[in-house]
């Protein structure tokens, strides 16, 4: 075999024109800058065709038969590869490394075949870990076929994510959850998660405890600081010393105890690197320590793999960032030695190269670790700036570390008692004697503990008393709710999903509004309880972790050709649909009494004997239940209309911001009425009076309830508020509240304010120079919706699909279908498959609503609701 001296390519006899079809055009860019003239490269951008969001796509009746479609851009895409067959000899397939990549390269096969455009020409699949020079022509010197076993693997999951969503998404819109969007393979059982960690959360107890530490002192020595540890023999708990009265006795014990040395432990300790990274530590540690969500840290690392310009020369800068592997290769471990033994000295090298073995559940470790493709292209010699700065950096110096020497400590523990063994306390401190890889990924603070420092050289038996002993009160904290990071990390220590998964995954709870962020830590929502809940009652199975971390060993052994993927089909529909089948007919009542039980502990007090509570503080004889409304779900009173007891999903009567009693804040001078501060199923609001139908407002969002009184309740009871006569027309100016903030309205013509503020205080003439700007530019007017995109024709009736940009935001319109684009998700962004399922789901809650009576129930919602 010869290889080219220009290329390092196979020289082939005589002329052989080459189409290169790779993923992304970042990468086509790149490699093609390797290849020589005889090589052309085209991206697939992607997926060519998906299974589209309507019934029958996947089929289990026909032997789980798949119907794919190709969009419109794809159908482009591939016909441009198909022209450009037409000048070559060769289709080389130089997709991703992984599942997805051998996916996309069997999916345009597919399509080429269909069109006969394959005819004669030879088929090559490659792969490469790295967007280098020598790893793309090696690459391309040893070519394979496609791994019908990844192929498999791959249908298998798209088949069971399809299954799962297109069959149980369904059962939760008929079951008339409110907010219920979706359920899915790996999603659902993640939510739970979450939502378990909030249950811990909301029934945790706070014990108190206390810890007493003291100022010790020994001669010619300097102060150390020891912890109680042992008083009157016995070891103490954490949360032994439970009140102040203990915590003193003990002080007192330490104070007038004679003191001394018991013994002195100095021992040398050893503190190993980290392997390189996986896609799951490395989100866990971009999270940590550079403050990036997964989906941030992916497409930053999908820029440093598929190639950035350095010194006029494009390379990709890591290896494959899709992998839970965690060794490199024999060149790259001694390239990394190298450097560190040039840049830090020999002394931070250890003897041999360091190996690592894998310990996370499902690791297939198909590919190396996530590594820099040279060692030698160091993070501060490269111009490189913001997040891939940041992200090179952290996968430079994790790589490097991981092949340095241990991090050497010094741990000295000092036990001190008296002799009648009434007390003991106890003295830690470490100190590091040498950085080791701490030098480059960590730091010396990292090697240390609370009580980190050097000690005094003290010898046993030697005397010492306490200068001061001080008692500390502490309380028991419930556990924290899951960051990114901790949330990563346990989805892959239960081996739920795999790590490119991770990503778009929690990206997907969030869009669906199943959980929110505070201060970076996922909280769910009352729709994501509610989902849970019903799921963790109807399809416990399908949300366990056990089962979910089992299925995905199941899926890995197709990848490695041990199982057929129809054969794990078959097993798994036969009981979901039978699981799916007896929700059929499924009653309200069934419903309500599942969910009632499922969430009792979170939304109802504990009565007498510790368990939750059904009966209403408000009348004799009701019974609390789970009830749903317009804006959602909320805790009501069988005795509704009679009894208004209310109170949103949230609270159980157990924490601070608890509690549903009205706090009366005044009295109405005009009405003579009580005004009240009262908390409903939609959040706080005011009331005047206790009427059959009194007269309400919601607050503002930015208004907390504790900074209402009585003048703000009268202000937001006076809305809508008559700004004047129009002087064109004679016609009403109003000034409103409404669902999405303060406007004006005068004929039809609607105009926003900036804040509540102008609801009350605008006058006529700001009013009418609003007005004229709105009309004169009216932007988003009520009747001027806008067409923002025009997605096609809908696959089964042929009629157009639009997103639209209404006076209310942006939703999909299809025929008298108004379908609301979810928080977070760009209009821009809404393909075909995304409007047919928003389009599905406001079908399944009933069609189109009369739109005089939703906005009028929007401005001023009724404070009621049916039971679920």
């Amino acid at each position: 075999m010869l290889i080219s001296e220009t290329t390092g390519l196979k020289d082939i006899p005589g002329p052989m024109r080459n189409l290169v079809v790779v993923e992304s055009p970042a990468k086509a860019k790149t490699i093609g800058k390797y290849l020589g003239k005889d090589y052309s490269i085209l991206a697939s951008f992607g997926h060519v065709r998906d299974l589209p969001s309507k019934e029958g796509s996947v089929d289990p009746d026909q032997d789980f038969a798949m119907t794919w479609a190709v969009d419109s851009k794809s159908r482009a895409r591939i016909k441009d590869i198909e022209k450009a067959l037409e000048g070559s000899d060769r289709l080389i397939l130089a997709t991703d490394p992984d599942r997805e990549g051998e996916a996309i390269s069997w999916h345009l096969l597919e399509e080429l075949n269909k069109r006969k455009a394959l005819k004669g020409k030879a088929v090559e699949r490659v792969v490469f870990n790295a967007v280098t020079r020598q790893a793309v022509t090696g690459a391309i010197n040893s070519p394979r076929e496609v791994d019908m076993e990844l192929v498999g693997a791959y249908l298998a999951r798209r088949a069971l994510d399809y299954l799962v969503g297109f069959n149980l998404s369904p059962v939760l819109w008929e079951s008339k959850l409110p907010g219920a969007r979706s359920a899915g393979r790996v999603q659902s059982v993640v939510l739970r998660l979450i939502c378990e960690r909030e249950t811990e959360i909301r029934q945790f107890n706070s014990q108190e405890y206390w810890s007493v530490k003291a100022d010790m002192a020994c001669e010619g020595e300097a102060d150390f600081t020891a912890r109680l540890v042992s008083l009157d023999g016995n070891r103490l708990d954490k949360l032994t010393l439970g009140d102040e009265v203990s915590a003193s006795t003990a002080k007192r014990a330490v104070e007038t105890a004679e003191l001394s040395i018991a013994s002195v432990d100095a021992r040398p300790l050893k503190r190993r690197p980290f392997a390189p990274f996986t896609t799951s530590t490395m989100q866990q540690d971009a999270s940590g320590q550079l403050g990036f969500s997964a989906t941030r840290t992916m497409q930053t690392a999908q820029k440093l793999y598929e190639g950035v310009d350095i010194g006029g020369e494009t390379v990709g800068l890591i290896t494959y960032m899709r992998t839970d592997g965690i060794s490199m290769v024999g060149e790259a471990i001694s390239e990394a030695r190298t450097v560190i033994g040039s840049r830090y000295g020999d002394h931070y090298l250890p003897k041999s190269p360091r190996m690592f073995k894998n310990k996370a559940r499902n690791a297939q470790e198909a590919h190396e670790a996530i590594r820099p493709t040279g060692f030698a292209r160091r993070p501060e010699t490269l111009k490189l700036s913001g997040d891939m700065a940041k992200l090179y950096k952290l996968i430079w110096d994790r790589a490097v570390a991981s092949q340095m020497a241990d991090a050497q400590i010094k741990r000295t523990t000092i036990e001190i008692a008296d002799d009648k063994n009434t007390v003991g306390l106890r003295a830690t401190g470490q100190v590091l004697e040498f950085d080791g890889h701490l030098k480059v990924y960590g730091s010396a603070a990292s090697a240390s503990d609370e009580s980190d420092g050097l000690l005094p050289d003290v010898k046993v038996g030697e005397a010492s008393r306490a200068r001061k002993v001080i008692p500390e009160q502490h309380f028991t904290q419930p556990p924290p709710r899951f960051s990114e990071a901790s949330l990563v990390k346990r989805m892959e220590e239960l081996g739920i999903g795999r790590p490119s998964t991770y990503a778009s995954t929690l990206k997907v709870l969030q869009d669906r509004d199943y959980v929110g962020l505070d201060k970076k830590r996922f909280v769910p929502s009352d729709e994501g309880q509610l989902v849970t809940a019903f799921l963790e009652s109807f399809f416990a199975r399908y949300v366990q972790y056990d089962y979910t971390a089992d299925l995905e060993d199941r899926l890995d052994k197709v990848s490695a050709g041990d199982l057929d993927w129809k054969n794990l089909l078959r097993e798994f529909w036969e009981q979901f649909s039978a699981a799916v089948g007896e929700t059929k007919g499924l009653r309200i009542t069934h419903v309500l009494d599942a969910l009632n039980d499922a969430l009792g502990p979170v939304v109802f007090l504990a009565g007498e004997d510790g368990k939750p509570s059904r009966s209403c503080t408000d009348c004799d004889d009701g019974e609390l239940s789970l009830k749903v409304g317009k804006y959602g779900a909320f805790i009501g009173c069988s005795n509704h209309p009679d009894c208004k007891f209310t109170r949103s999903l949230g609270q159980n009567g157990n924490g601070a911001e608890q509690g549903t009693e009205d706090k009366t804040l005044g009295v109405d001078p005009d009405t003579g009425l009580d005004v009240f501060l009262k908390s409903g199923p939609y959040g706080p609001y005011v009331q005047l009076g206790k009427d059959k139908k009194p007269k309400r407002a919601g607050l503002p969002k930015d208004w907390s309830p504790d900074a209402i009184d009585l003048e703000k309740a009268l202000r937001l009871l006076s809305h809508p508020r008559d700004v004047g006569n129009h002087p064109e027309d004679g016609k009403i100016i109003i000034a409103a509240l409404g669902r999405y903030g303060p406007y004006i309205l005068h004929e039809g013509t609607y105009v926003n304010l900036p804040t509540v503020e102008d609801m009350f205080e605008i006058g006529l003439n700001r009013a009418v120079s609003l007005l004229a700007e709105k009309r004169a530019n009216p932007g988003r007017g009520r009747f001027s919706a806008t067409v923002i995109k025009d997605l096609g024709k809908h696959p089964s009736t042929q009629r157009p699909i639009r997103v639209v940009d209404g006076h209310y935001g942006p939703y999909v319109k299809y025929e008298k279908v108004n379908a609301t684009i979810p928080k977070g998700i760009r209009p821009e962004d809404v393909n075909m498959d995304m409007a047919l399922e928003y389009i599905a789901r406001k079908e399944a809650r009933g069609g189109k609503k009369t739109g005089q009576k939703k906005q009028q129930q929007r401005r001023h919602p009724r404070r009621s609701g049916h039971s679920v």
